[in-house]
């Protein structure tokens, strides 16, 4: 089908400097939520969405993501030797969750914005829709959020960008929409407004880094010109489209946005999940009633 989306890309080149001194020896992406790193929530969203392919865009110094998702024949070897059947399941348990994924990957050499390096990506995706997530953005709920974005795509063959409400009083801290409401949570885009004023801002929705480019989003990377800090930005890119009469859609998913974007925003979504998993939730309610 001309439309199936069955690739991601999965930009984790940044230098992640929100999270200084911490990043200087652990990629943001592997920072834990509970009991995994915040990539292996992403990754698990794209393939309960259908994704099949995966492709990573890395920096050059990135190594740990290049064996995370690998088998490790020589631990399994160790915990059979010292008879760790629970913890050799758990092993096999992970492994056996990216079962039906591949895994490639593309290198941007400097950080020169999310459209640069989504346009790293070009080469393996061809003439297809695809799918970008980032992995700052775990979204907790019933349905995937990339699978709501799915099934917008399927019915517009347009690109779509995920978007939820926020308080007014957080608007400068987002990219925020002008809007043309088309039916309940989906929207016609007419502009992007990057962090602006409170009393400037658009409407009350905000710009989710997960999103659906058709083939033409593309087109308009390659000839993108880049910012005065020289990048190539998404939302420039769009906003482009936009004034050439492409539309885009925004869709307002379901579920709890968890943002992992900065330290006091990454412990909130620590603790939430903290507090929902079924393992540990009860007896960290049971504690935090403990301390004073």
């Amino acid at each position: 089908m001309a439309n199936e989306i069955k690739k991601a890309i999965i930009p984790v080149a940044g230098l992640g400097t929100r999270f200084l001194p911490l990043s200087k020896v652990l990629p943001k992406e592997f920072f834990p939520l509970v009991d995994k790193p915040v990539i292996q929530y992403i990754i698990e969203e794209a393939k309960n969405s259908g994704i099949s392919e995966i492709i990573f865009v890395i920096s050059p110094a990135q190594k740990m993501i290049l064996n995370y998702f690998k088998k490790d024949s020589a631990l399994e070897k160790i915990l059979i030797k010292r008879k760790k059947e629970n913890l050799l399941k758990e092993l096999k348990d992970f492994e056996s969750s990216f079962d039906g994924l591949s895994f490639s990957f593309v290198v941007q050499r400097n950080p020169l914005g999310d459209g640069h390096a989504v346009l790293q990506a070009a080469k393996l995706i061809g003439d297809e829709p695809v799918a970008v997530l980032f992995a700052d953005d775990v979204v907790y709920g019933d349905e995937p959020a990339l699978s709501q974005l799915m099934g917008i795509y399927k019915t517009c063959n347009c690109p779509v960008i995920a978007l939820k409400k926020m308080p007014l009083e957080k608007l400068p801290a987002y990219g925020v929409p002008l809007i043309e409401k088309i039916a309940s949570r989906l929207h016609k885009i007419k502009k992007l407004v990057e962090k602006p004023e409170i009393s400037k801002a658009p409407s009350d929705l905000v710009v989710v880094g997960k999103y659906i480019l058709n083939p033409e989003v593309f087109s308009y990377l390659k000839k993108a010109t880049p910012s005065k800090r020289g990048e190539i930005i998404l939302a420039d890119v769009f906003d482009k489209m936009m004034m050439d009469g492409k539309i885009i859609y925004g869709y307002e998913f379901k579920g709890e946005w968890l943002e992992c974007g900065d330290k006091e925003k990454w412990l909130h979504s620590f603790l939430f999940l903290s507090l929902k998993n079924p393992k540990y939730g009860q007896g960290l309610k049971n504690y935090l009633k403990q301390i004073k």
